[in-house]
């Protein structure tokens, strides 16, 4: 073979080889990268939808796709976090789907030594669901089982003894169909999965309000776009009824939050940070996102009890002690510093508190759906879950 003919032989593998590397934001992408760091990371298939679950990183479903490895990943995912140093706050790793134990903060904080003041210093994850791996108990090839042993301090200085049990399972087109009661049309790619969360007191005392209490709290983080909306409906209430708590970060500006038509309106493009929750009396089992630019709709479906009692998070002692959300939603954004995590946004739900006896558990269960395709399909799944057309979610911070 003639050297010239070599050379165009050569430079032609090479010009596929590099066009078939996967590129960042794709399934395949992130599959790459997180089996570098994790060598027991489980894939879930579903026809062409995929979810990636990791042990190593406490149970996280880091992301998932709709369409095989070439999809686009929906999960949002802290590259430079795998290889920083460890931080003494918390590792954001990230993840579409992660569990935590709250509350945050409050007398029964977890997140807090006894004592200590609730400022940002003082604030360190607990290091089972920060850096700690999880034991993976059972694994197919649409399920697997986690679990974790651990121990606690809380703000009243109470150890806790507990253990998580958590199942991801993938659900097929018929289980999404059913759960959701709808049907899918022929252009519209999807992808869903449930994740089933147990708490058990392993302990040998009963956890009450002299010992505190936790609770589950799993939160969803996803890419967002300029055009990104999240959707939260809600229970009736009167006018001078106090519905959503606005002010975590400081009150949301007005032009970022709209309430209509028992529906909250939450502008998610990760350039301003904000959080919000819903009072439990008044939150309903599901909320969403819409992404307009990639037509991706998002919807997660949540355990609630509107009369059990919620944990305050926030960072005081002040407020009363079950005066907590039962769903909350962020949006990232630029510290005063000009630093930022993200950009992402976040959903989140949380258990009842788990005032629980020796040997007692407590489950939450917390399904992530992304559907993505023709808008005037996806409109139909919006009307019926959300109860809001997609004409009305763009046109609400236009």
């Amino acid at each position: 073979m003639k050297k010239s003919s070599i050379s165009l032989l050569v430079g032609t593998i090479m010009t596929v080889a590099c066009s078939e590397q996967p590129t960042e934001g794709s399934f395949a992408y992130d599959y790459n990268f997180l089996l570098r760091h994790d060598s027991s990371l489980v894939e879930l298939k579903a026809g062409k939808a995929g979810v990636l679950v990791s042990p190593k990183y406490q149970g996280k479903v880091f992301t998932s796709s709709a369409d095989g490895k070439g999809g686009r990943s929906f999960g949002w995912i802290n590259y430079k976090a795998f290889t920083a140093p460890e931080d003494s706050h918390m590792n954001a790793y990230g993840g579409e789907n992660r569990l935590w134990l709250g509350p945050e903060g409050g007398k029964y904080s977890v997140f807090f030594r006894p004592g200590d003041t609730m400022i940002f210093n003082n604030w360190k994850t607990p290091a089972a669901i920060d850096t700690e791996s999880w034991d993976l108990a059972s694994k197919g090839d649409r399920s697997v089982t986690l679990k974790k042993q651990m121990q606690v301090t809380n703000y009243t200085g109470n150890k806790l003894d507990l253990q998580i049990n958590r199942t991801v399972t993938i659900l097929s087109k018929t289980e999404i169909e059913n759960n959701l009661q709808l049907q899918l049309g022929d252009s519209i790619s999807f992808v869903g999965y449930s994740t089933s969360n147990q708490l058990t007191n392993t302990g040998g005392t009963g956890w009450t309000e002299q010992t505190g209490m936790p609770c589950i709290w799993i939160l969803d983080m996803f890419n967002p776009s300029p055009a990104t909306t999240v959707v939260i409906p809600y229970k009736p209430a009167a006018d001078t009824v106090k519905v959503a708590t606005t002010g975590y970060f400081g009150e949301i500006p007005a032009d970022r939050i709209k309430m209509t038509g028992n529906t909250l309106f939450f502008k998610a493009d990760g350039k301003s940070r904000g959080k919000l929750g819903i009072l439990p009396p008044y939150v309903l089992p599901k909320a969403g996102s819409y992404d307009a630019i990639n037509h991706v709709l998002t919807i997660t479906i949540f355990d609630i009890d509107n009369t059990a009692r919620y944990l305050n998070q926030e960072w005081n002692t002040e407020r009363p002690v079950f005066s907590g959300d039962a769903m909350n939603a962020y949006n990232d954004g630029p510290l005063a510093n000009g630093g930022q995590l993200g950009p992402f946004y976040e959903i989140e739900s949380v258990s009842p508190a788990a005032e629980l006896k020796p040997g007692a558990s407590i489950v939450h269960d917390h399904n992530v759906y992304h559907f993505q395709g023709a808008p005037g399909q996806l409109n139909i799944i919006a009307q019926k879950i959300l109860g809001v057309s997609l004409d009305d979610i763009q046109k609400v911070f236009q």
